[in-house]
C-alpha cells in the first residue's frame, strides 16, 4: 500500500472516518484496513513486547506480520478513544493466529478480511492473552 506517507494518510483517514461510525461498522473497517496490508513472515514476537514499535514505526517499516497487524488494530482502536470500545486484548490461538479481542471478547478482529467474529459462533482455542494497555501505554 504505497510508501510511508501514503500509509500514514490512509491510516489517519481510517481513524477519522470511524470515529463516529456505529461500533460494528467501525470495527469491520479497521479490521479490513489492516487485513489489506501484505502479510509478511514473523516480524514481531510476543516475548519481545517491551520493544514493540509504535504505530508510526509500524507504518514506516512496512513489514506486516500477523502480530504486527494485531498491534496496528490495537493502536487504531486506542487512538479512536471511543467509549464503546473497551477491554481490548491481544490473543493467540492454539494454531498460532494473532487476534484482537474487543469488549470482553464479544468481537474478534484480525481473523479474516470482511469478517469480525463473535465468540458465540467461533470455536477458537485462545492459548495466550495480553491486555492491550501493555502496548498502548507508549502512546500516552
Amino acid at each position: 500500500m504505497g510508501n510511508y506517507e501514503d500509509r500514514l494518510v490512509l491510516w489517519n483517514q481510517l481513524r477519522t472516518e470511524n470515529f463516529d461510525n456505529d461500533l460494528e461498522s467501525a470495527l469491520l473497517a479497521i479490521n479490513n484496513w489492516w487485513q489489506m496490508l501484505p502479510l509478511d513472515n514473523a516480524y514481531l514476537h510476543w516475548e519481545d513486547d517491551q520493544n514493540w514499535p509504535d504505530p508510526w514505526d509500524i507504518l514506516a517499516d512496512g513489514v506486516f506480520c500477523d502480530l504486527t497487524k494485531s498491534l496496528g488494530i490495537v493502536y487504531t482502536l486506542h487512538l479512536l478513544n471511543r467509549n464503546d470500545i473497551n477491554d481490548v486484548m491481544l490473543a493467540v490461538t492454539d494454531e498460532g493466529d494473532n487476534l484482537v479481542l474487543v469488549n470482553d471478547a464479544k468481537y474478534i478482529l484480525n481473523w479474516a478480511p470482511g469478517e469480525i467474529l463473535n465468540t458465540a459462533t467461533s470455536q477458537l482455542e485462545i492459548t495466550k492473552t495480553m491486555d492491550a494497555t501493555i502496548a498502548t501505554k507508549k502512546l500516552n
